[in-house]
């Protein structure tokens, strides 16, 4: 894909609202070219099936592609709790609720979260994502 356009101009907070805007159009492209080339992702609570980190921006690009594609649920809203920008530069903590469904008719899932994002120059250079593992599990069904 192509390198993001001023990415620099973004603040974390704006890098924080493309994320989970990505996140409700299930595009991993649009998630990916939030991040840097080198940037590291961790799944701190790793999930049965689900890698524990992606390392760089294409790992991001083909698990999330892979993973969305894979799932009928469909995110439907994320209630942001709180967003807290850390004492360090660069740093926010956000805290969300991830609101969905999972066709048809098979039920609703709520999936509790905290996203550490570590933002340089508009991208994501580190990001860890304490998803709660329950949640994600019946998400996928």
């Amino acid at each position: 894909m192509s390198e993001p356009q001023n990415p620099g101009l973004r603040t974390p907070r704006e890098v924080l609202a493309r994320y989970y805007r990505a996140m409700v159009d299930k595009s991993a492209d649009d998630l990916a070219d939030l991040y840097a080339v080198d940037a590291v992702h961790e799944f701190p609570f790793a999930v049965p099936g689900f890698p524990p980190r992606y390392d760089g921006r294409e790992a991001v690009r083909a698990g999330y592609r892979a993973a969305w594609s894979g799932s009928p649920a469909r995110v439907d809203g994320i209630r942001r709790v709180a967003a807290y920008e850390s004492a360090e530069p660069g740093v926010i903590v956000a805290e969300h609720v991830v609101v969905g469904s999972v066709p048809p008719g098979r039920g609703s899932f709520t999936v509790p979260g905290l996203l550490v994002l570590h933002v340089h120059d508009g991208l994501i250079t580190r990001a860890r994502d304490y998803m709660d593992a329950s949640g994600v599990a019946g998400a996928r069904g």
